[in-house]
């Protein structure tokens, strides 16, 4: 059996009838038969057709398909690299067209002289109020006891100071507390040590300096809160520098009593000098110094 036979059987369409080779045709003479035989026959002839076509064309596909695999799978093909874009960073040029973030809003004399203690130290750590807020690597709040009597003045942080955000820390601080014991002072309970300034000052070699007056000007009203807050019975300034600057314009005198409100003011030796005196003799200075504040903080309260 012929595939087109195949086909047509699949289809159930009936075999197609030739006539023998010599073998005469019959006459018909009927009329109208043959053309409702024609008509009968062709569209089913024409239906087979076409699915042969559309079998035969998916056949031819599949073939094509299943050579063109295996060429492919036996014959490697070079293909030439496309090269793949480098991924443009991020245009962000567009954020030099905003506006810069407002600066952290600075607190007014007014503003800071009604500040609490927890205020205060909030205040001072974020303060700007002068360029050293560019050099500086901390700022040192004062520490001890905010209600005592006594209150230790330095003039500005040493490097020590800075590092550890702590007034008077190691051996000065130790120092400090055997001498204000020898005049029965409790430096734990009854004193608070702080700063003029909250900043150490340095030059533009990085090297310590004195603080200039803008910087001072800038930074009083922070110590004059705290003096408000603490309301000191008796103030000792630590170095000359810290004496000359609790009363600006003043001269400062060893060895005599001053008055900065109702606190009475002594001036003595900041103990990292004493600590470099090798003679001993700033240290019996300092201890009159100290004996004449314990003076000063009696006599003042009929004590």
């Amino acid at each position: 059996m012929s595939r087109s036979a195949v086909f047509l059987d699949e289809m159930g369409v009936g075999p197609l009838w030739r006539l023998r080779q010599g073998a005469a045709a019959e006459a018909v003479d009927v009329v109208e038969a043959p053309v409702e035989m024609e008509v009968a026959v062709a569209a089913p002839m024409a239906e087979a057709a076409q699915a042969v076509t559309e079998v035969v064309a998916e056949v031819a596909a599949a073939v094509v398909a299943e050579v063109v695999a295996e060429v492919k799978a036996e014959v490697p093909v070079t293909v030439a690299a496309t090269p793949v874009p480098v991924a443009e960073p991020d245009d962000t040029a567009w954020f030099d067209d905003a506006p810069p973030p407002p600066p952290a809003k600075q607190l007014s004399d007014t503003d800071i002289a009604a500040l609490d203690w927890e205020g205060l130290t909030a205040a001072v750590a974020k303060c700007a109020r002068c360029d050293l807020c560019k050099t500086r690597k901390g700022v040192v709040m004062g520490r001890g006891d905010r209600q005592g009597a006594w209150l230790m003045l330095a003039s500005s942080p040493s490097r020590t100071e800075e590092r550890e955000g702590r007034a008077l820390p190691g051996e000065q601080g130790k120092l400090l507390d055997n001498m204000l014991k020898a005049i029965e002072v409790d430096a734990g309970r009854d004193v608070y040590i702080t700063h003029l300034l909250k900043c150490r000052p340095l030059d533009e070699a990085g090297q310590e300096r004195l603080p200039t007056e803008s910087e001072s000007a800038a930074c009083r009203p922070y110590f004059d809160r705290e003096l408000a807050l603490l309301q000191p019975r008796t103030i000792v300034t630590l170095g000359s520098m810290a004496a000359a600057g609790i009363n600006p314009g003043e001269k400062p005198v060893r060895g005599k009593v001053r008055q900065l409100g109702n606190a009475s003011v002594v001036a003595t030796f900041h103990p990292e000098m004493l600590l470099q005196d090798e003679t001993g003799k700033a240290k019996a200075r300092a201890w009159a110094d100290l004996c004449l504040a314990k003076s000063a903080h009696g006599d003042s309260h009929g004590e």
